[in-house]
């Protein structure tokens, strides 16, 4: 059966997806004014994303997160790369309006994750979605996000058994994306979320936050597709180690989290 999102929910994801467009037309003359903290002069020929990482990122001030996911700040954030050999941030738009600032260790964690499939050889290429911004603090229409200690995921999707990245490329209405219960797409039942793919990147992302001091406190997942990522053999394989999956939700939010999973991360004391 589909699921239907009530209109305020339609139109706050909307209005996100606008907003960070809109923003998207000025980041020419924002992104030269920025002064380098640290790295290279950007080249003429680097491309806007490329100006923008090399004005914004930082790796030489300690990173700090003051108070919760939902109610918190940033300071000396660090901005994950828009791409690397087998990941890519999912939206232009959102990333050069500064959404994708994050805790040096969560960034790093990331990282590692992907690098860790690639030294297995896994074949598959990732998207990841929104973490913070810039500072913290709010940011619409999230309720968490708000101390660089969160990270969206987009789920990894497949097609007649295969890696399918069709719907990888629709920027910020990717998150108005709808899936059934079973996990297939609704306009193409074909396509499907893999989730012994899913448990896989949890679980190593659980591993990667350990190695580094973190502990993953919160995986925000569909109720509906609960049953689905605790059957695959990934998730058997790790359920003793694993980290809590969110057991109820309220309906639109459980309705917004059927294209992608969000981890909240904490420093262990």
């Amino acid at each position: 059966m589909k699921r239907k999102l009530n209109m305020p929910s339609i139109i706050a994801f909307l209005t996100l997806f606008l907003f960070i467009t809109s923003c998207s037309s000025q980041l020419d003359k924002t992104v030269v004014s920025v002064q380098v903290q640290t790295g290279p002069e950007p080249s003429p020929e680097a491309s806007v994303v490329d100006r923008y990482y090399l004005n914004n990122f930082q790796d030489s001030l300690k990173t700090k997160s003051i108070g919760s996911v939902s109610r918190g700040s940033l300071q000396n954030g660090t901005l994950i790369p828009f791409s690397g050999s087998n990941f890519m941030y999912f939206d232009t738009a959102s990333y050069l309006s500064g959404r994708a600032f994050t805790h040096k260790l969560v960034a790093q964690t990331v990282i590692n994750t992907f690098k860790t499939f690639e030294l297995n050889g896994e074949k598959r290429k990732f998207s990841i979605m929104e973490f913070s911004n810039e500072h913290g603090g709010k940011m619409f229409p999230h309720r968490t996000h708000q101390n660089g200690m969160s990270v969206d995921m987009m789920m990894p999707l497949q097609k007649g058994g295969k890696p399918y990245y069709g719907l990888d490329d629709l920027g910020a209405m990717h998150y108005l994306l709808e899936f059934n219960k079973e996990g297939q797409y609704i306009n193409d039942t074909a396509i499907s979320i893999d989730f012994e793919m899913v448990a896989n990147e949890i679980n190593q992302m659980h591993i990667e936050a350990e190695k580094l001091g973190l502990t993953i406190t919160k995986v925000i997942f569909n109720t509906n597709l609960r049953d689905e990522l605790f059957a695959t053999t990934n998730w058997q394989f790790f359920a003793a180690n694993s980290p809590y999956i969110t057991r109820n939700l309220e309906p639109v939010i459980n309705d917004l989290h059927d294209d992608h999973f969000h981890v909240d991360f904490e420093i262990i004391p």
